[in-house]
């Protein structure tokens, strides 16, 4: 079997090496539930944590042998035997044999730097904790990889040490030997002549971990699996330390389908999205829209060229189908966009507008002017189609404000100041009037609201505000300037935008307060 044929073992460090990412913290339940996706989308490997490190580690190791996985098989991670250690007696190592997986990556120094500095021992006894590390948790029945640490940099520090390092694991038992650029500052160019030399002397299938303080982690991944690489190693969305981690969302995609690599089986990739989401959730980050192959931008068009041309023919500005990776085309609304973009704009919404409509050079026109005016739409889809639908004359509003009121008391200088928000509503014939208090006025006005229509439209408990921006215009005007309010909400199927625009922060919020709650409305119409 030629190397392009081997079968490629991605392996997920999501739980351990993302769960060290700065504003990152996993739940023991949080990891189950990311182990459940990674299994459904066809990762063969999911490294758990470091049994160890804390309770939470080893709790986790606990509960996830009771979640039937379908493929995945779930790793434990730690270093090997400190110096002044037997392996008999090594805390690390036991608790890596107490964690009772049956693969274990061990990480050890291949730099002399590391091996001087930070373990503070000698070249020759680094080289027997390596050895002897392996070869113990091979003879209690383990299945071992090894992660080289620092594996570039070592080798371009010294070579022949790099290398015997590398041998020692093989003696060992190592079934697979991982090659880490943990600094991130490799280049691609250097990733394949060092590899180039490994694999003359190295019968171990080899691997590859990158990380991305230079953003090359995905290309010294690509570099590496060209090379012969038998084992990917890298995150969900590239979380990690510094910089991160390699992207398994950009390899995974990259590999499917521009290598012709199949890995995940059939029509796994296409879940691929839903499973950045997911991440991203439960880190409670943002969704990064600019992400390659998944983020709402990846295939998003504005220009007005650009929108006619991917309307007669998508390959014209879009390098892959976005539906293969679970993602979808978007055609953003602003200044930019012309006729074609804004017809296909309103087709979406299932309104249907023949482009010499005489109401579409009104729409046109009128968002050109609320665009010159600090209105931002292609963030904002939901008032758009608010916009459009009452130009057409096929929304109705589904209630009314009579007015509000926000009071915002502070009584001490020390104490936490009280925000209440009054509002007046009419819905029909009938005239609600309710107070709420929250943790600023914004949210107090929305749950003043919220107040006062649940009990009209119950599903509006569903709805969630994800996201609350505000941008200042202009500053010329000092604290009078126009502020631009973009708010993100959404439901359990899925996410809007909203605007508002004014010089008053109180009436912008208003605004696209108002509009978040009239499109999940639209439902009902």
């Amino acid at each position: 079997m030629s190397e392009d044929q081997v079968a490629l073992e991605i392996y997920d460090t999501t739980l351990r090496d993302g769960a060290q990412a700065e504003d990152v913290s996993f739940s023991v339940d949080d990891k189950v539930r990311i182990a459940k996706k990674l299994d459904d989308l066809g990762i063969h490997y999911i490294e758990g944590g470091w049994p160890g490190a804390n309770p939470r580690e080893i709790e986790f190791f606990q509960a996830v042998k009771t979640v039937p996985l379908h493929q995945a098989k779930i790793v434990a991670f730690g270093s090997t035997r400190k110096a002044n250690h037997s392996v008999e007696t090594d805390q690390n190592l036991q608790a890596l044999l107490e964690a009772d997986t049956k693969i274990i990556t061990l990480f050890g120094k291949s730099w002399p730097l590391h091996v001087t500095d930070a373990l503070g021992t000698s070249l020759d006894i680094n080289l027997r904790i390596i050895g002897d590390s392996i070869a113990f948790l091979r003879s209690q029945g383990k299945r071992v990889f090894y992660d080289a640490e620092h594996f570039f940099d070592g080798y371009k520090a010294n070579p022949d040490y790099a290398l015997e390092t590398l041998k020692w694991a093989s003696e060992g038992g190592a079934e697979r030997i991982i090659l880490c650029d943990t600094n991130g500052g490799t280049m691609p160019w250097e990733v394949q002549s060092i590899w180039e030399k490994v694999r003359q002397v190295c019968d171990v299938p080899l691997g590859i971990h990158a990380h991305n303080d230079a953003e090359m982690a995905v290309a010294n991944t690509l570099v590496a699996v060209q090379m012969g690489a038998r084992q990917v190693q890298g995150t969900i969305n590239g979380i990690g330390e510094r910089c991160g981690n390699v992207n398994l969302c950009s390899v995974l995609a990259n590999l499917e389908l521009k290598m012709n690599r199949r890995i995940l089986g059939e029509g796994r990739l296409g879940q691929l999205r839903n499973v950045s989401n997911f991440v991203s959730e439960i880190a409670n980050h943002l969704p990064n829209k600019r992400q390659p192959y998944v983020g709402d931008s990846a295939f998003a068009h504005k220009g007005g060229v650009h929108i006619h041309a991917v309307q007669k023919n998508p390959v014209t500005y879009e390098h892959i189908q976005p539906e293969l990776v679970g993602n979808r085309q978007r055609m953003l609304v602003s200044d930019h966009t012309g006729r074609s973009g804004v017809v296909g704009k309103i087709e979406a919404f299932g309104v249907n507008l023949a482009k010499d409509h005489p109401r579409l050079q009104e729409l046109l026109a009128k968002l050109k002017e609320l665009e010159r005016d600090g209105y931002q739409f292609e963030g904002a889809e939901g008032s758009f189609e608010l916009m459009v639908r009452k130009a057409l004359g096929s929304h109705r509003p589904s209630f009314e404000l009579l007015g509000f009121r926000v009071i915002v008391e502070k009584r001490h200088a020390q104490e936490t100041p009280i925000t209440e928000a009054t509002i007046m509503v009419k819905v029909g014939d009938v005239v609600e009037h309710t107070a709420a208090v929250g943790a600023g006025p914004v949210n107090a006005l929305d749950n003043a609201l919220r107040k006062a229509l649940e009990s009209f439209y119950p599903q509006l408990k569903e709805v969630k505000l994800h996201d609350y921006k505000v941008r200042v215009l202009a500053g010329n005007q000092g604290t009078g300037s126009k502020v631009r309010v973009l708010i993100e909400s959404g439901d359990h199927k899925e996410k809007w935008g909203t605007v508002g625009v004014s010089e008053n922060i109180m009436e912008a919020s208003w605004q696209a307060l108002a509009d978040s709650i009239e499109y999940k409305l639209l439902e009902g119409e």
